[in-house]
């Protein structure tokens, strides 16, 4: 609640009023297109003589399409055709053509290719009519008749089968060799834990759901407004596809309802609508019902086994932590789960062992801190329950074992204030008032629980063009084919245009979601800041130096002979420090120049060599108070506070929300979400949102959020490192932590829901 005062206190500008500072909390610029429904998503854009596709899904998780009964369905009024495997349009034979950018080793899925089935809920026609309703009418009249196989869906009862993974994946790391002697220190050491932590399938669910609109031109030229994270990559997956050059095809998506992760590949929905629109030379809208978002990616079901060993001090001795995952068989789908226990405190034996296990199911898919959510929360209870064996503090024990150095490769961290955040993070928590002993605190019917843990990911930039627009009226469009998908995006990229150019920020116009505009990568990781950010930057950095030399050519230029050095950029008006009446406006350069307007382009290359000297993360420690039935097993997460390390900070507003909305979904982890299948028959049974669980505004109580202070000029050169991650992992962790120091009971299975905690 204090942290709600204080920035109910704290000035905030609002989007296009003025000149902004870097870190100065700002509106959202895209806040009032959203909430007066004039921003445009996937599925909200009008085409003449559209055609109207509903995905009709098979019923089995593996066999022989057999037969489909589609005659009741073309009798319905206004549908005009069923599309299946036998009569859909040409589509490549080649698993390289299906690869999109993100993709895992292995064979992509390929919808409507052939008669196998290799998953439940696995697309076998799509419904063409004119309208909706006579989609959706007939495809409920679709029969499908398959021959059933044999199948396996159950992680736990197939860890027999597990393996390496096959193939790398961009942005997976393997586990490092072992160091030190780590078997031989843990049965050495006097104080150990074992323990078996285990993590439920989740799916994504935004609230949009997904949804692809293809407009077809009368040339044949597809614009494509996709539900995705990467414009760009589903443009490059619909070209190498379907064969079509790629000035045939554009994709927008300048609006997204959430993501968090589920739009990094592309979905179905795209290739069956682009199907659609080439054999039926029209354009047409395929979306998915609440259902079928369960028919494709989720995070991994997960199962790990973490060893830790200590001195009396608390000093660790071993470290081994070894992890199993689903996959699909087509693919295998991998995350850096156990890495983490090998990067977050200072030990000198350590191993790590990472295998997947090949499923009848769709591949997995990243979700919000892909592995380090799973991994983390295993290593951080496992440390909870190492402190209660050597009867000292949590957080204590942490700072033990700190690491100035990444244990495994003993490199320098590029920065790390991972120190401040739990000094900020206790001190505003209250932690120093913790009592030791479990079950030490009531309130009436429920047992109060403090508990703690650790939160790190990866602090990542990657490749990106960008470019900056002055015009003679003094407008500055900045472009990069970047996306947001509620993060943000469009206020921080305008910001640090602004900024850079000494502009106010109703100047200045972010253009992003196209697949046309300069390249960006996909957006997930936390990387596009860091990335398309120093991008825009340097775009703008550019068109200073353009600017200036105009400025300095021009009849009695008020510039003199000073150099660049010597200017200032503040208010629209390039002028030299030392003497600010000697200005000029930035319009009046591109107009007495004789311009229209004036351009310049950035490519941003991470600067690898000095890169990969450091390990880059982000950091963060998490505080949380439980209230627990001890009768009912009723959990209450009443109390969070989350200090961040995540470098310098763009906009606070913005980061604060993506903070909290990282906490949010740490609670629905912890307490909520799991995917639930029905082994026998291969089959999710808890696809709708009444029955997946989620965290309600009945669920959330204080989150409290406090950033570091950092600038880390190695992750890039705007010091900032990323939020979106971040806030979510080590929540769960904290949250199961808590538990056990309410009512005593460990709970090591995700979600933590009544039955376990009582049981337990």
């Amino acid at each position: 609640m204090s942290d709600l005062i204080a920035a109910l206190r704290t000035p905030v500008a609002e989007a296009g009023t003025g000149e902004v500072a870097i870190g100065t909390p700002v509106q959202r610029i895209d806040g009032r297109a959203k909430v007066t429904g004039q921003a445009g998503y996937a599925a909200e854009y009008p085409a003449d003589g559209m055609l109207y596709g509903v995905i009709v899904n098979s019923p089995v998780a593996k066999g022989r399409l057999r037969h489909l009964g589609v005659d009741a369905a073309l009798a319905v009024p206004g549908v005009v055709d069923v599309m299946t495997h036998e009569n859909r349009p040409r589509i490549s034979r080649f698993d390289l053509f299906y690869k999109d950018m993100t993709a895992p080793p292995g064979s992509p899925f390929r919808p409507l290719y052939d008669d196998q089935i290799i998953y439940s809920g696995q697309p076998v026609a799509l419904v063409l009519a004119s309208t909706f309703e006579a989609a959706r009418h007939g495809a409920a009249l679709v029969t499908v008749e398959v021959a059933a196989e044999a199948h396996e869906t159950d992680l736990l009862s197939q860890l027999h089968r597990q393996r390496n993974p096959r193939g790398m994946r961009v942005g997976f790391a393997p586990p490092p060799k072992p160091k030190g002697k780590p078997d031989e220190m843990f049965q050495k050491a006097p104080f150990k834990v074992d323990g078996s932590y285990y993590s439920g399938a989740e799916h994504h669910n935004p609230m949009e759901l997904f949804a692809t609109t293809v407009i077809r031109a009368s040339d044949g030229h597809l614009t494509i407004y996709d539900k995705t994270q990467g414009s760009q990559n589903s443009r490059w997956y619909v070209s190498h596809v379907f064969g079509l050059a790629r000035d045939k095809v554009t994709v927008r998506n300048p609006f997204v309802g959430g993501a968090f992760g589920s739009g990094l590949r592309p979905q179905h929905n795209l290739p069956l609508a682009v199907m659609a629109s080439l054999k039926h030379a029209c354009s047409v809208r395929v979306v998915m019902t609440r259902q079928q978002m369960f028919t494709f990616g989720h995070r991994a079901e997960n199962l790990q086994r973490v060893r830790l060993a200590a001195n009396p001090d608390g000093a660790l001795q071993a470290i081994l932590h070894e992890a199993a995952s689903e996959t699909s068989r087509i693919e295998d789908h991998v995350e850096v789960v156990v890495n983490w226990s090998g990067m977050l405190y200072a030990c000198d034996h350590i191993k790590l062992d990472y295998k997947l296990v090949p499923l009848d199911r769709h591949s997995p898919m990243d979700m919000r801190g892909p592995g380090a959510a799973h991994g983390l929360h295993a290593l951080e209870v496992a440390m909870d329950e190492l402190s209660y064996q050597l009867n000292m503090d949590p957080l204590a024990l942490r700072l033990k074992n700190y690491a100035e150095l990444d244990p495994s490769s003993g490199k320098p961290y590029s920065s790390k204030t991972l120190r401040s955040c739990y000094e900020l993070g206790a001190a505003r928590f209250g932690w120093d008032k913790r009592p030791l002993a479990p079950r030490s605190m009531r309130e009436g019917r429920e047992w109060v629980g403090w508990g703690m843990a650790t939160g790190m990911w990866d602090a990542l930039q990657l490749f990106a063009r960008a470019s900056a627009r002055l015009d003679a009226e003094g407008r500055l469009v900045v472009s990069s084919a970047a996306s947001d998908i509620g993060t943000g995006t469009y206020t921080a990229m305008a910001m640090i245009a602004a900024a850079t150019m000494g502009m106010p920020l109703e100047q200045v116009q972010f253009q992003l979601g196209d697949s046309t505009l300069p390249v960006a990568p996909v957006e997930g990781g936390s990387s596009h800041v860091s990335t398309v950010g120093s991008a825009v930057e340097s775009a703008c950095n550019k068109l200073k130096k353009r600017l200036f030399a105009l400025a300095r050519q021009l009849p009695g230029t008020p510039l003199g002979k000073a150099r660049l050095a010597d200017m200032e950029w503040c208010g629209g008006q390039l002028r030299v420090a030392a003497h600010p009446q000697r200005s000029v406006a930035l319009a009046d350069i591109v107009r007495l120049s004789g311009l229209d307007q004036v351009e310049e382009k950035f490519m941003l290359l991470p600067a690898a060599l000095k890169q990969r000297k450091f390990v880059r993360a982000t950091h963060s420690a998490v505080f949380c108070e439980v209230r627990v039935d001890d009768d009912f097993g009723t959990v209450r997460v009443t109390r969070v506070v989350s200090a961040v390390d995540a470098g310098r900070i763009i906009n606070p507003m913005a980061a604060r929300s993506q903070i909290i909305g990282g906490v949010v979904w740490g609670i629905s982890q912890a307490l909520h979400e799991e995917t639930l299948t029905d082994h026998r028959l291969g089959k999710i049974m808890n696809d709708n949102l009444a029955d997946y669980h989620v965290s309600v505004n009945a669920d959330i109580h204080d989150i409290d959020v406090i950033f570091a202070e950092a600038n880390d000029q190695v992750v890039s050169q705007l010091g900032a490192k990323g939020v979106g991650e971040i806030g979510q992992i080590g929540v769960a962790a904290a949250v199961a932590n808590a538990i056990y120091h309410a009512v005593g009971r460990r709970v090591r299975s995700l979600p933590m829901t009544p039955d376990k905690v009582m049981r337990e």
